[in-house]
């Protein structure tokens, strides 16, 4: 499987940006992310979108703008990204847990 490339812009015990990179034969399997108090939010902007798979699919959204900006709780609801089949997938993920 391909290598995950993760960028770390800022970090907190709250609040966290990252640049994710995905390359092609990468997927993401079926999960969700355990908190150990709190509530997880994720905020994922795609930056670029890969030319043949690496479709973002969650159990539910809080909302989806054009399948390029998703706010959910990777806490509650399970989510998956299906592979990479060609091109890569760069999103912008913007993470706070309150």
């Amino acid at each position: 499987m391909a290598k995950v490339v993760n960028k770390a812009i800022f970090s907190s015990r709250v609040f966290s940006v990252n640049l994710v990179t995905y390359h092609i034969n990468h997927r993401v399997m079926n999960h969700v992310d355990p908190v150990q108090q709190g509530r997880y939010f994720k905020f994922n902007i795609i930056v670029k979108q890969p030319k043949v798979g690496g479709v973002f699919i969650c159990q539910k959204t809080i909302f989806n703008l054009f399948n390029r900006v998703y706010l959910f709780r990777p806490d509650r609801y399970e989510h998956s990204v299906t592979k990479i089949e060609s091109g890569k997938r760069v999103i912008l993920s913007i993470a706070v847990n309150i």
